[in-house]
């Protein structure tokens, strides 16, 4: 939740950065697409990083990198300065999400993890919600450094707590080697599902991102008479409704025979409706932020459970392939969001989100491309009394 807080408090205090930076819509955008590149660029090496030292070790110190460069964006003189510090909490932000899913899916078994990776996101999603309510009234009653402040704090209070909340999965690792680290690696990385996956998904994220974060400067334009807490609330319930999408979908993406599906029908569905952004009233706009938000957890649990299922990101090289995969996706989703930024800078935020609702449709045929489709997966049954956990299910899929 803190970690997502920190993606979105930005977003929230758009209009008061470019007014008492000053900055314009477009070196806007640069902003949040700095903090993409820094997430997408060390994708990889925090994969590398998990696999080496372990995910509990990388991800702890994840949030303190993001808490540092957190405050220290706090007390950005300019645009350019705040860019930068934004790319190193990107470059945090990283080094968690997939060592901390790595974690998260290493507490339990597999044929139950979906609705756990559904919960995780929605963890993300009541941050996320949080960032941009929280940051937008913050930064309207005591200024944007304030909203920033805020999140850095969290960060900084959750790197001291979390040693001692998460629990140790395994026993002291050894130390890999670079031959013994690139031979796990490269059928990841050669992968590809995961290369189709990620292409296919990538306008999906930009797009999920782009929404939330640029809606309220949108709203400052296109609607001049709302109110601040009602141009904040639409992108906030988008976000909270993620909260039941995600288990819900991790739970539908379980018992799925074919999990490509439910990424293609639930991510044309939201094409279209970014599409209609510009066209629709108050009444209208709440209804799509309501889908937008609902979908957008149904996708991701499925997103993220499905490499769980293929051969070559198993065990402790999830946390790489998991990695690798929002590496192309944030790289691509930042080019998108500084596009969008571009766009609605020079002709307007019509076009902009008509970019917005094209990108998301384009690439979604490349799903015809990943290793999707598997037998049926059934609940959990319990196992008699004295059975241990780890041999639970032996005839299910591993």
């Amino acid at each position: 939740m803190v970690y997502a807080f920190n993606w979105y408090n930005v977003g929230a205090v758009l209009p008061f950065l470019g007014r008492d930076l000053p900055a314009s819509t477009f070196e806007l955008g640069i902003v949040l697409g700095a903090f993409l590149v820094g997430a997408a660029v060390f994708q990889v090496p925090a994969g590398f990083a998990a696999l080496r030292w372990g995910n509990r070790t990388v991800s702890i110190l994840a949030l303190g990198v993001m808490g540092l460069f957190s405050l220290a964006s706090a007390f950005s003189p300019n645009w350019v300065v705040l860019a930068a510090t934004r790319f190193g909490v990107g470059g945090g932000a990283a080094f968690f999400f997939a060592p901390a899913l790595g974690l998260v899916t290493s507490y339990y078994p597999p044929g139950s993890r979906g609705p756990i990776i559904g919960i995780y996101n929605s963890g993300f999603s009541v941050g996320a919600g949080a960032g941009l309510l929280g940051g937008a009234l913050v930064g309207a009653s005591f200024g944007w450094p304030a909203a920033l402040l805020v999140g850095a704090a969290l960060l900084l209070s959750m790197t001291a707590a979390a040693p001692f909340w998460l629990p140790t999965t395994s026993p002291a690792r050894r130390s890999k080697g670079f031959r013994e680290l690139w031979d796990a690696a490269t059928p990841v990385l050669l992968s590809r599902s995961i290369w189709a996956l990620a292409l296919a998904t990538s306008g999906l994220w930009g797009a999920f991102y782009i929404v939330p974060q640029y809606f309220f400067d949108y709203a400052s334009v296109a609607h001049p008479g709302w109110s601040v807490a009602l141009a904040a609330i639409l992108p906030t319930v988008m976000i909270l409704l993620e909260i039941p999408g995600g288990p819900i979908g991790g739970w539908l993406g379980e018992r799925s025979s074919e999990m490509r599906g439910i990424i293609v029908v639930w991510g044309v569905l939201c094409g279209f409706g970014i599409l209609l952004i510009p066209f629709l009233p108050v009444l209208g706009l709440v209804g799509l932020f309501v889908f937008l938000g609902f979908a957008d957890g149904v996708i991701f649990a499925v997103l993220y459970l499905l490499p769980t299922y293929l051969p070559e990101a198993r065990g402790e090289t999830l946390a790489l392939g998991l990695a690798f995969l929002n590496s192309i996706q944030i790289s691509l989703g930042s080019a998108c969001a500084i596009v969008f930024g571009y766009i609605a800078g020079t002709v307007g935020y019509g076009p902009a989100w008509w970019f917005a609702g094209a990108v998301t449709l384009v690439p979604l045929p490349l799903l015809a491309l990943v290793s999707g489709r598997r037998g049926t997966v059934v609940a959990p049954t319990r196992p008699p009394a004295g059975v241990p956990r780890a041999v639970r299910n032996p005839n299910r899929p591993a």
